[in-house]
């Protein structure tokens, strides 16, 4: 088989997107519930390895006892880390949760930068969580946020061949028009839910199958 050139690659991406884009409308809308930039950016810091369905049965109660940064600042880790006793890690992401609003209110007057450079200085914050923020919270598609979803997918559809998120990030932007980043993760994030599943794909249904070159084929 020949090699597919960028330009094929591109026109492959953005069909796969625009049949994507009618079935998970919503844009660039975060799929963690939250109230502000501030809650947005806990939300997310907490949810690495764990579900949004997980984070949003927590989350209530806890921006109920910390809505700002100037209260999560002050909060005690034992008190964090028991709200959040039922998400993995919940030691080091309540520690995270405070140090990041702690920075926040020393380095940016308790709000939420606007900037990759400025948020990626927050303590547990990387480009992923960044890029959700940016997107969602204030509307700036300056990267493709790249979880477990869209990774594999993105990696089914063999428009990346990175072994890791910042690589596949890289790739990502290379092979899809700006205009369609900001849609990208939550979009890919519900397909990935409801179609292109980690285990067990449905392939025969999916409505991308003629757009993937892993169709049908055996998941590891």
């Amino acid at each position: 088989m020949s090699r597919e050139s960028l330009a094929a690659k591109r026109r492959r991406a953005v069909a796969v997107l625009d049949r994507l884009a009618p079935l998970y409308p919503g844009g660039e809308q975060a799929l963690l519930e939250h109230r502000d930039p501030f809650t947005l950016l806990i939300a997310v810091l907490l949810s690495a390895q764990t579900t949004d369905a997980a984070v949003n049965r927590v989350s209530p109660e806890l921006f109920k006892r910390w809505p700002d940064a100037r209260a999560l600042a002050s909060a005690s880790l034992g008190e964090v880390s028991e709200v959040i006793l039922s998400l993995g890690f919940y030691n080091t992401k309540a520690k995270n949760s405070i140090l990041c609003a702690q920075k926040l209110l020393a380095d940016f007057g308790g709000v939420v930068p606007q900037t990759m450079e400025e948020l990626t200085s927050l303590p547990g914050v990387g480009r992923k969580t960044a890029n959700i923020v940016l997107n969602s919270a204030f509307g700036h598609a300056v990267g493709i946020a790249v979880d477990t979803h869209v990774f594999r997918i993105a990696t089914r559809l063999r428009l990346t061949a990175a072994s890791e998120p910042l690589h596949a990030e890289r790739d990502l932007l290379r092979v899809v028009p700006q205009s369609y980043w900001s849609m990208i993760n939550r979009c890919w994030v519900l397909f990935g839910r409801e179609y292109c599943c980690a285990r067990r794909p449905h392939c025969a249904r999916c409505p991308t199958n003629d757009l993937c070159p892993s169709a049908g084929k055996a998941v590891q």
